[in-house]
């Protein structure tokens, strides 16, 4: 399941030093604009306290965590929706996303230069917001052009539909908002799907700050949080040049240390990559065992045949059912067969929607 996050934001905001920190994919990280030219794509990772006791209790050969695709992007500038910079090309890498974290420089620092000689995060969002939302107005346009005379002449009711939605979309976009703060229900998304608009992804905030900032942020900060308030978005207050710093220490044991010496309990990247696996809208479910204790990404709502043919297609196409333990009762009992004895396994068919945290088996006859 190849979801990505793309990492945007102005240059020289801290983009490039965020990715190396959670990528063993290294970006060049300069004090110059462009210097990621290219998408760099790191496979990351995603840290789950729950896959690490499985594993105390098997004692597995493998452990497997899951993961997510991180992609860091060309930075961007204003005029950027009419091609300005290297516009064209990172608006078209932001479309092949499925989320974005937006990074904003929240911190000072007069050896690193600003693309626009001073530091205003909410400025600097509301330029990547603004060229986005015109690149999106150009999209909806183009559609209402292909739309309007079917829509307004003949008998289509779909076409209507779809006009109408458009009209909405059009309205929003043009009063300076995102197409995320439009409301439609399952069915109306289903008919924009295809659009792919560019302020339609679910977005994280992640503001950069110095150290002393890390726990608490600044007044950038503050700033960020009252200019997103209105949006369904979420922020994070991560120090970079710091994470880059425990990055390089060896041992967990000192990055702990670390971190407990600037007063945080978990590092900035941890929580960065939790909170992207979420803003994905993805889930994790588990197998375990001697061989392995191995953790399956699946999408929010997934039933149990499509969760299972994630492993495998055949586990799909021939499931009969599934065996489900919980989570909080694998640990209680501490095996599958205490479980079993305790009446602790649920006996499931295709309709089961899968819940983050189960622990499956998997009946199939192909």
């Amino acid at each position: 399941m190849a979801l990505q996050c793309g990492i945007v934001g102005l240059p020289n905001v801290g983009k490039s030093t965020l990715f190396n920190c959670l990528s063993n994919a290294k970006a060049q990280a300069a004090n110059f604009p462009f210097c990621t030219i290219e998408p760099n794509v790191g496979v990351i990772t995603v840290p789950d306290e729950r896959l690490i006791k499985l594993s105390e209790i098997d004692k597995p050969k493998k452990i497997i965590p899951t993961t997510i695709e991180i992609v860091d992007i060309a930075g961007l500038v204003k005029g950027a929706s009419k091609g300005e910079g290297l516009g064209n090309k990172f608006l078209g890498n932001i479309r092949e996303t499925d989320a974005i974290i937006h990074v904003l420089r929240c911190f000072d620092n007069s050896n690193i230069t600003h693309v626009d000689g001073n530091i205003n995060p909410v400025r600097d969002k509301e330029i990547i917001d603004t060229e986005l939302q015109l690149k999106d107005l150009e999209t909806i346009e183009t559609r209402i052009s292909k739309v309007q005379k079917q829509a307004q002449t003949g008998g289509d009711k779909i076409a209507k539909r779809v006009y109408d939605i458009l009209l909405q979309y059009k309205t929003t976009l043009e009063q300076g908002k995102s197409a995320r703060t439009v409301k439609l229900d399952k069915e109306d998304k289903k008919f924009m799907s295809d659009l792919h608009l560019l302020t339609d992804k679910p977005v994280l905030y992640v503001c950069n700050v110095d150290e002393n900032s890390a726990v608490n942020g600044n007044q950038y900060t503050d700033a960020v949080k009252k200019a997103i308030k209105d949006e369904e978005a979420e922020l994070l207050i991560v120090a970079a040049a710091t994470e880059a710093d425990i990055a390089e220490l060896e041992t967990y044991e000192e990055r702990q240390m670390f971190l407990e010496e600037i007063g945080l309990k978990e590092s900035g990247v941890s929580r960065l990559i939790r909170t992207a696996y979420k803003l994905l809208d993805l889930e994790t479910y588990f197998t375990t065992g001697q061989q392995e204790s191995h953790a399956w990404t699946y999408k929010r709502g997934t039933k149990a045949p499509a969760a299972a043919g994630i492993i495998h297609s055949d586990f799909e196409r021939g499931f009969i059912r599934a065996e489900v333990i919980k989570y909080e009762d694998y640990i209680k009992y501490g095996s599958e067969s205490a479980c079993r004895d305790n009446g602790k396994i649920a006996i499931e068919g295709k309709e089961y929607v899968v819940q983050d945290g189960d622990i499956m088996h998997f009946r199939f006859n192909v």
